[in-house]
């Protein structure tokens, strides 16, 4: 089939490549004109032919989107399928849909996974849209999702929801190991943490492919000296958590994953400075100094980073 690609960065560039090596046309649009195969969307929509012409948006979330979706809704008439391949919120994917009806353009919200590695290793997909918009476009999603890895989850809106909740859970898997990992580093004895999580991805009930990339990110880096511990965060663990607020769903570890990624981003807690005052004041406990030198610069290295330096 005959598509457009509509931002060609790291996901949508390889997004397209894998489209080619599995025999379909693809039309590149970027913003960046060094590597955009057209002039601009309008030139873009002339070049897709007939309806059904199928423009598919990698671009930020947001701001972005909207705008993509909002000049493609002018330019693409009856029949013709959008389909959001982003991070985009839910809410906004029921929106763009019903925007986009009113012109009679079908739209199509895909959650995507796969990161880089996608080009290699295939998509999952998670796909919200009408049955007859999503068969139109089933050759596409074929072509990018390894076996079994695609799902027709509902109507617009829930494609961008299943993601919204993979992310979640994402975000508490990587969490635990993380702690799991600081543990296996503090314990006072001889111990080989980076031993021991090579040895889980095999046989295991913990395995994954999470697992995995911390095992080669180590290969790579066995100190994770390269790594600040600033962690951010997409957007989505907050839309999840917020969601579980909203449907009463109890949700501590997503949450508390959330809360840690806030947390590493202070050099200083002022909750933790407040903990600290109270102590004092009802108990007369002193606080101990930490030192927060890099870990590099410590007597032992690595497994100090962190503890409490005599005063």
């Amino acid at each position: 089939m005959r598509l457009g690609m509509v931002g060609l960065g790291r996901m949508g560039g390889n997004m397209m490549e894998r489209l080619r090596q599995h025999g379909h046309e693809v039309i590149g649009y970027d913003r960046n004109p060094a590597v955009s195969e057209v002039s601009d969307l309008a030139d873009l929509a002339v070049k897709l032919g007939d309806t059904p012409r199928v423009a598919w948006v990698m671009v930020p979330s947001g701001k972005p989107t909207d705008a993509t979706i909002a000049e493609l809704r002018g330019l693409l008439g009856e029949g013709d399928i959008v389909i959001d391949g982003g991070n985009s919120n839910w809410r906004d994917s029921q929106r763009h849909g019903a925007e986009l009806a009113t012109k009679g353009i079908g739209f199509i919200d895909c959650g995507t996974s796969g990161g880089i590695w996608g080009l290699q290793e295939g998509y999952c997909l998670m796909v919200g849209g009408a049955p007859e918009y999503v068969a139109v476009a089933q050759p596409a999603f074929d072509a990018l999702a390894p076996v079994g890895g695609f799902a027709h989850v509902g109507p617009v809106g829930a494609g961008h929801f299943t993601k919204m909740v993979h992310n979640g859970i994402e975000y508490g898997i990587m969490q635990s190991y993380a702690e799991g990992f600081e543990l296996l580093k503090a314990v006072d004895i001889e111990l080989d943490a980076n031993a021991a999580l090579k040895a889980w991805r095999q046989g295991s009930v913990v395995r994954s492919w999470l697992l995995d990339l911390l095992c080669l990110a180590l290969e790579a880096d066995p100190g994770l000296k390269s790594f600040q511990g600033y962690a951010s965060d997409s957007g989505e663990g907050r839309w999840t958590v917020n969601e579980a607020v909203r449907l009463a769903v109890p949700m501590p570890v997503i949450s508390s994953a959330l809360f840690a990624r806030f947390a590493s981003r202070q050099d200083v807690s002022p909750a933790m400075q407040v903990i600290s005052a109270l102590r004092s004041q009802f108990g007369g406990h002193a606080e101990q100094a930490i030192d927060r030198r890099p870990a590099e610069s410590l007597d032992g290295g690595g497994d100090n980073k962190g503890k409490v330096v005599p005063g």
